[in-house]
């Protein structure tokens, strides 16, 4: 590794999967390009010897169908593991175009976007089980346009509260959590307030949670589908960077206490759409000249609380980026210099965790330096979040069951360490002094370590 880079070794880096779909296939759009090819791209990103970490995945074909059986998981998970990445979040496949149905329509649509989730959730089970998925969320969103949505605001929300609060349900019993995204295409979760009110409603924070896009997002500032709801004034020319960096403040303020997923990500303050997908925040390359956002800069003001510390909300960070051409897809350029922008972020606002030599505990040292990050934010942003402070701290739980019982309660590494020094620990130091005495020519004892591994296990 450069030393130009930070040490940090978290959040770690993931590619999304979905970019070679979403947007791709029908008669007006290039074609899909398959989950071999996607994972071969990102595999063979380098920068400075640093590479992705893993991916995230869309679970719709042609890449994965969401009904595949359990030996399909086991044949998805060897290929992850194969190529050295391990799957972070999962996209359930809740639109109807994809076998789904809208959160605010029939029983019969909400039906089917139940089922979606429940499928989606037990695939993300599964993965975890077979040890290719530490950590991750199920994604979704509301699969209803904003126009529908608005014809009868009240209802159609309290409809998807509804359907939300069955999946948080459906959830639970496979030990997943949900974010939903926020998109300005998706009824009721259009904009940044709108977004709030539904996460509040639902009022299920340690299950749902918030999936935040910084290429969405920063429409949601300028109130794309929701001008009543906008940051920044109506055509605002962008010439003072300090109004950008106040809207960031108001905006994250709001939703960052519910965000448990986060997607690196450039825009240059407009919309596309492209084959069945509806208009949303339009992505852009990292370097895009027209690009709008520091990447690294006002990731910042997601990964930091407003006291300027790490949350640590979330374990991985992904990269998303939509209905890009085919041809820059293919090149290998287009992933290095993602990669780089997202090592950018994580040298600016990581963290490092160690294994401890002895008794296999992590411990958790930061290296990001706090940024100011005091809001002065609009009076229901100010209120909001007051009700969702409380959500961080069970939401920690079940997003990576392992690692955050480690920071969260300094008492829990207590039960290992006690196990450890009753026979493994003694053992091991003892041996490890021996060793060090002897010639370093007595490899043959190399054997020994591996008493530590089943201590390690029974964390």
């Amino acid at each position: 590794m450069s030393t130009e880079h930070s040490h940090s070794n978290y959040p770690k880096l993931h590619n999304a999967m979905w970019p070679g779909l979403v947007g791709k296939g029908g008669a007006d759009a290039e074609p899909p390009i398959d989950l071999d090819t996607m994972l071969e791209l990102t595999a063979n990103a380098s920068v400075d010897g640093i590479k992705f970490d893993g991916v995230d995945l869309f679970l719709h074909d042609p890449h994965i169908s969401i009904d595949v059986d359990d030996d399909g998981i086991k044949q998805l998970a060897d290929k992850i593991l194969f190529r050295g990445f391990v799957v972070g979040s999962v996209v359930a496949p809740v639109w109807p175009p994809t076998g789904g149905g809208s959160a605010m329509g029939s029983d019969e649509d909400r039906q089917r976007f139940l089922e979606q989730v429940r499928k989606a959730c037990h695939i993300g089970q599964k993965l975890r089980a077979l040890g290719a998925r530490p950590y991750g969320v199920v994604r979704i969103d509301s699969a209803s346009n904003v126009e529908e949505w608005s014809q009868d605001a009240d209802a159609n929300q309290r409809k998807i509260v509804e359907t939300f609060t069955q999946a948080c349900d459906i959830a639970e019993s496979f030990g997943e959590r949900l974010a939903a995204e926020g998109e300005i295409c998706w009824g009721g979760m259009h904009s940044w307030k709108k977004m709030v009110d539904l996460l509040e409603r639902v009022n299920r924070p340690q299950t749902l949670g918030f999936q935040a896009d910084m290429a969405h997002t920063l429409l949601y500032i300028l109130g794309y589908n929701a001008p009543e709801d906008a940051i920044l004034p109506a055509n605002w020319d962008w010439s003072d960077p300090g109004r950008l960096d106040e809207a960031m403040k108001t905006l994250t303020h709001a939703l960052r206490p519910w965000t448990i997923d986060f997607h690196v990500a450039q825009n240059d303050a407009t919309v596309k759409g492209s084959g069945t997908h509806d208009k949303t925040g339009h992505h852009c390359l990292p370097n895009d000249p027209d690009g709008k956002l520091k990447i690294a800069h006002h990731a910042g003001y997601w990964l930091h609380g407003d006291d300027g510390k790490l949350t640590k909300a979330f374990r991985h960070i992904c990269w998303d980026g939509c209905m890009f051409p085919n041809a820059v897809m293919m090149k290998q350029e287009t992933w290095n210099d993602i990669l780089g922008a997202m090592i950018a972020v994580r040298d600016a606002h990581g963290w490092r965790e160690e294994k401890a030599k002895e008794i296999g505990e992590e411990e958790e040292v930061s290296v990001s330096e706090p940024i100011e990050m005091k809001a002065t934010p609009s009076k229901p942003a100010a209120r909001k979040p007051a009700k969702a402070k409380a959500a961080p701290k069970k939401a920690k739980r079940p997003v990576a069951k392992k690692a955050a019982k480690k920071p969260a309660k300094k008492s829990a590494p207590k039960k290992p360490a006690r196990k450890v020094r009753a026979k493994a620990a003694p053992k091991a130091k003892s041996k490890a002094k021996s060793r060090k005495a002897k010639a370093p020519k007595k490899i043959a004892k190399a054997k020994k370590p591996a008493r530590k591994k089943p201590v390690k296990r029974k964390k």
